[in-house]
Parts: C-alpha cells; structure tokens; sequence
C-alpha cells in the first residue's frame, strides 16, 4: 500500500473559526442598533399617538358645548386646579389630568379660540427619542366650529 505524505485537511483552522466568530457578532451589533433605533422611533410615534387621541378628545368636547368658552392659555401641570365648575370645569380638568398622566410634568398644553377656530397644541418631553436634554415635540390640531346660536338645543 502506498501512503501520501500530504494529509487533506479535514476541518477549519482557528483563525477561520475567530474570523466567521468576528464577522457574525459585527453582525448582531448592527441588529441591536438597528433594532434600538426602531424602538426610538416607536416611542416617539406612540407619543404623537396619544397626544392625538387628548386633542382630538377635547375638540369633541368643546363641540359638544359650544356655548362655553374654552379658550385656555399656558395649562403648565405644575400649577393649582382649574377652578370652574360645571361641564366646561370637568372638561379642562380632564384636558389637563390626560395631559399629565401622557406626558408628565413637563407637558403642557393650550387651547385658542379665534372666530369658529380652535387650536388645541400639546407640548411634551422627547429627549428619551433624541437623545438631546431640553428637546420638546408638538402635536397641533386646528378645526372648525360650528358657530354657538343663542337660544338653540344642541
């Protein structure tokens, strides 16, 4: 029987190994900023989302009670309650507690009344999504009212 003297590698070397082992985990590192960076973004959507559904919810109610004035300027969460009472009272109370409970202390929100025009502008923290100390986002609804009838059932 005749023996060659060259053997044929049977398997990979360790430095083929540590390669395929760099390549692979450069790999999942830019999965996980990628995925980080999609979670960013998530919560910043989910944030607009939910200051949508507060302004949306206060225009319904203001068409609801058009005869009520709701112009309301500054709602800065760190100040007393909001001091009127009836239907208009209860839904600038609800205006401002939603507003605390979405975007916490720092939120704020305003409501202007011009003609048959309402602005509603909510204002929050989003320095969890930018990642720069101080950076507010905006959420702005404007809409049009129908004008108040003295006189009529709504």
């Amino acid at each position: 029987m005749y023996r060659s003297e060259k053997t044929h590698q049977a398997g990979m070397t360790l430095i083929e190994v540590l390669i395929a082992t760099l390549i692979l985990s450069v790999g999942v590192l830019g999965l996980a900023g990628v995925q980080l960076n999609a979670l960013k973004h998530t919560d910043s959507a989910l944030m607009t989302t939910q200051a949508s559904f507060i302004a949306y919810d206060m225009l319904d109610r203001i068409r609801a009670n058009s005869a009520a004035s709701y112009s309301f300027s500054g709602l800065d969460q760190r100040t007393g309650a909001i001091s009127m009472s009836g239907v208009q009272g209860q839904d600038l109370s609800d205006f401002k507690r939603h507003i605390r409970q979405f975007g916490g202390a720092s939120a704020k929100g305003d409501i202007a009344l011009s003609g048959n025009q309402v602005s509603i502008t909510l204002k929050w923290d989003n320095s969890r999504a930018t990642h720069r100390p101080g950076s507010f986002r905006t959420f702005t609804l404007i809409s049009q009212i129908a004008p108040h009838v003295a006189g009529s059932a709504s």
